[in-house]
């Protein structure tokens, strides 16, 4: 089934007096959401009892949970001792995830840095090799990770880089952040066919069945010549995209993704609305 949620608490969960991760999850659940994004973006500073305890939580309220690891990570750095911090911020929130009771791992990917384009993936796609033996080697190839598509020019994840990645190893699943793809190229997401020509290709690449359920990131993102500038709410109405068009999609392509706003401050509101048009869409 497919599943909606939001990425971290909304200015209304604490406006609610909720303070704890825990109490997201009947937050959530109350507003008839199935699903929660936990950030790791700054760092992996959470005890293992912590995670069992969101993970009680969690279970208790049927809401399933995943992670986005540390926004630093880089595995086109040049420096092998910084690719291997990176390595270690996947594999400790992997760890943390699977204490947690989640199965799916967001990472940022990389960022372009001074090598021009095609050594920059290149590198990518060699780090992303050896991180798949060190996921094999600590037992945690039962998880998802998901390579990010990137908004921004000088970051690496375009979705043919992302496809890429993914056809590594049956570990990576996309995750496919649809206002990202939208910034990086300029406001190209309009209608149901310019969603659907990109799921296409990477449904042709990667086959059906690992893409039935891949991982949705979706806001509308303010952008400018370089891409992304700024994560908005859906009641901005200058920048895209939009979610129908992309409800209409996944229903023609029978596609049951994990479906996580991002939007600023409202992602909760914006997640419900989402399921809302997207069962509406299918009636």
């Amino acid at each position: 089934m497919i599943k909606f949620g939001p990425s971290g608490n909304c200015e209304r969960f604490y406006a609610e007096g909720y303070e704890h991760t825990e109490e997201a999850a009947k937050f959530v659940r109350e507003m008839g959401l199935d699903c929660f994004e936990y950030s790791f973006g700054r760092g992996v500073h959470m005890t293992e009892a912590k995670a069992r305890s969101i993970r009680a939580a969690f279970d208790d309220m049927g809401v399933e949970i995943s992670v986005h690891a540390p926004y630093f990570i880089n595995f086109a750095n040049p420096d092998d001792e910084m690719a291997a911090k990176s390595y270690g911020y996947v594999l400790d929130s992997a760890k943390m995830l699977s204490l947690m009771g989640g199965k799916r791992l967001v990472f940022h990917p990389a960022a372009q840095g001074k090598d021009n384009r095609f050594v920059a993936v290149e590198r990518t796609a060699d780090r992303l090799k050896i991180l798949r033996d060190y996921i094999y080697l600590n037992n945690l190839q039962g998880l998802m990770f998901c390579p990010e598509t990137m908004g921004k020019l000088a970051q690496i994840g375009t979705i043919e880089e992302i496809t890429e990645f993914c056809e590594i190893d049956e570990i990576y699943t996309p995750c496919v952040d649809f206002g990202h793809v939208n910034a990086r190229e300029q406001g190209s997401l309009k209608s149901a066919r310019d969603y659907r020509e990109r799921l296409e290709y990477m449904i042709g690449r990667l086959g059906y069945e690992r893409m039935k359920h891949f991982h949705v990131h979706f806001s509308k993102i303010m952008y400018g010549a370089k891409g992304e500038l700024k994560h908005l709410t859906f009641a901005d109405t200058v920048y895209g995209p939009e979610f129908e068009p992309l409800a209409e999609a996944l229903h023609e392509l029978k596609l049951e993704p994990y479906v996580v706003s991002e939007s600023d401050g409202t992602q909760a509101d914006d997640a419900a609305e989402m399921k809302r048009i997207y069962f509406a869409c299918g009636e």
